[in-house]
């Protein structure tokens, strides 16, 4: 046991690694109580993310400034959720006074206190019955007993013993902590640090059990205090990163936020509807270099009021209203796309109408890249907690990786019934397949019963693309430069399509879009006639006025309306380019 009235350098680093480690331990019972600021069950995760982060990014410098910097930096950089970024900030306020090589007690406790002010600060409407209250209880005891205590071990003891009672009284200063019989699960995990803070100065150590078990489901009806759907976060870095303004900016936009860090890095996290908007602000003030958007309406619903036993998974590339997306409980895997350096999630972070006006003036062609291996067993490891048997469809795998990335990802859950369709189609199409399997689903029939009947459908299933202009196509690589230069000459307007095997092919050729038309009406008429069209959709990339005609003469022709008119995903668009409209449509299995 350590008597010593300073800390040096290494018992501070030391404390902060046994004191991570002491959270990371507690990380599944930080999950199974939190239900604020909602009761989405990852306040341990995102601590221990952060903490994990202290371990393996800082390094014990040649200072105790250097060191506590590294420390400051590495939470920032690991920090996720509302209560790891707040504790971030708390760790950078703390690190702001560090400037010795060694840590009395005035100058901890002083620290203390301006790490609390600095946590308070990066929130833009702090809640009493939280980490932030803890945190300033903590303070408060350090600057009290300081003058008693006989060594930094008593006086941490005794202030220790303070934020304990603090993290007691929590659910009489919070009402939704009171209604679940719970403490504040963040104030709990800071708590679970200055234990480990402590067992440091004992010269005790933690050993972190790193078997993960699954959360337990969290029944909270409790919804309310979020009025937003998106729990967004991003990364940034910079060098003169104004924080101040961007709260201000972004306090606009949402509510629980929190904008942590310093002037060269910083963590940004938002409750909010408009995450595209999010993104455009801080794209314009700073490098992204990570971003994370959860659907909390989509994750409540999984825990709490699941329509059905059998969750329904697709990509981005799939094209099917929000309306339909959220009325069957859809999860919507975002593809990526990266534009001027920055990553992007399709339909997510950058809708359709802000990348129409990049296109043009981009001088390197956005790209798109296959789901990330981790984000997707992440993704699973959530959807198996709740669901029983999942259903993927996926665009086609001779299009994109996405299928075979879904494939592996799945193959880590072994209990799990897990079933991967490649669709072979992308779009209209892959969202009409989503759809049926949806309305299936609905029906009441049984996983095999849905995937065989999706699996036949698919055959029965095909889109149709009017391209306005080659340009999109040769600049996303789609098409030589040769052949866009004579096609241009030609004024040739193709019709794209897919072939059996899932592959994009030119199904035929106008010279105009006029003849275009007419070639992709020819074909639409002949299967009305011969099978006749269950079902049609028609997509489109900002060319409302053509997707109307063609909604005028396919409801003439097949006799109904299309299910739906919608603008196509980002990553579809890029290379179809702005002015393609598309009819997507599944026929009946029989002729007539």
């Amino acid at each position: 046991m350590m008597t010593t009235s300073v800390l040096t350098n290494e018992l501070i680093y030391k404390s902060f690694i046994i004191g991570a480690k002491n959270v990371i331990q507690e990380k599944n019972s930080l999950n199974a109580i939190n239900v604020f600021p909602v009761p989405d069950g990852d306040t341990g995760s995102n601590l221990a993310s952060m903490m994990t982060s202290i371990i393996e990014k800082s390094v014990l410098g040649e200072t105790s400034e250097e060191t506590i910097q590294s420390i400051a930096d590495a939470a920032i950089v690991g920090a996720r959720g509302n209560s790891g970024i707040i504790f971030a900030q708390y760790i950078h306020g703390f690190s702001k006074g560090v400037k010795n090589d060694v840590l009395d007690t005035d100058t901890f406790v002083e620290n203390a206190s301006s790490a609390a002010d600095y946590a308070y600060q990066s929130i833009s409407k702090p809640v009493e019955g939280t980490m932030i209250t803890v945190m300033r209880t903590w303070a408060n005891a350090l600057r009290e007993f300081k003058h008693a205590a006989s060594s930094f071990l008593d006086l941490l003891n005794h202030a220790f013993e303070s934020a304990k009672e603090e993290l007691a009284r929590t659910p009489e200063k919070l009402a939704v902590l009171k209604e679940n019989k719970v403490v504040d699960a963040g104030a709990k995990g800071f708590v679970h640090f200055i234990e480990g803070f402590v067992k440091a100065l004992k010269g005790e150590d933690v050993e972190i059990h790193t078997e993960v078990e699954k959360i337990n489901e969290l029944h909270v009806e409790h919804l309310e205090d979020s009025l937003h759907r998106y729990c967004t976060e991003a990364l940034l870095r910079g060098k003169n990163l104004n924080l101040e303004q961007m709260r201000a900016e972004l306090e606009k936009l949402g509510d629980s936020l929190v904008v942590a860090g310093s002037e060269r890095t910083a963590r940004v996290h938002i409750h909010t509807d408009h995450p595209d908007e999010v993104f455009a602000y801080i794209a314009s003030m700073s490098n992204i270099s990570e971003q994370k958007v959860d659907d909390m309406k989509r994750q409540f619903e999984a825990a709490n009021h699941r329509k059905y036993p059998i969750a329904i998974v697709t990509d981005s590339i799939a094209d099917l209203p929000d309306e339909m997306i959220d009325n069957y409980q859809i999860h919507q895997f975002p593809i990526s796309l990266l534009i001027n350096d920055t990553t992007y999630y399709d339909k997510v972070t950058i809708r359709s109408e802000r990348f129409y006006k990049m296109m043009d003036s981009l001088k390197v062609y956005p790209t798109s890249s296959q789901p990330n291996a981790k984000s997707l067993e992440n993704f699973f490891s959530f959807l198996t907690t709740y669901y029983k048997e999942v259903v993927v469809l996926t665009v086609s795998k001779e299009m994109s990786g996405t299928y075979q990335a879904f494939v592996e990802a799945a193959s880590k859950f072994n209990d799990a019934k897990i079933h991967v369709i490649n669709t072979k189609q992308n779009s209209g199409a892959e969202g009409l397949l989503v759809l049926k399997t949806a309305e299936l689903i609905q029906s009441g029939k049984s996983y095999e019963e849905v995937i065989a009947e999706v699996e036949k459908l698919r055959e029965q299933t095909k889109i149709l693309v009017s391209v306005k202009t080659l340009k999109y196509m040769v600049r996303s690589g789609r098409v030589s430069k040769v052949t866009g230069i004579a096609g241009k000459i030609m004024n040739l307007k193709p019709v794209i399509s897919i072939d059996n095997d899932g592959k994009g092919i030119i199904f035929d050729k106008g010279l105009s879009i006029k003849s275009s038309n007419k070639k992709i009406f020819k074909h639409v008429k002949e299967v009305q006639d011969t099978y006749g069209i269950e079902s049609y959709a028609i997509v489109h990339a900002n060319a409302w006025d053509r997707a109307k005609d063609y909604e005028e003469i396919y409801t003439s022709l097949i006799g109904k309306k299309p299910t739906y008119v919608m603008d196509i995903s980002t990553v579809v668009a890029m290379s179809a380019g702005i002015g393609t409209v598309a009819i997507a449509y599944i026929r009946n299995e029989d002729k007539k």
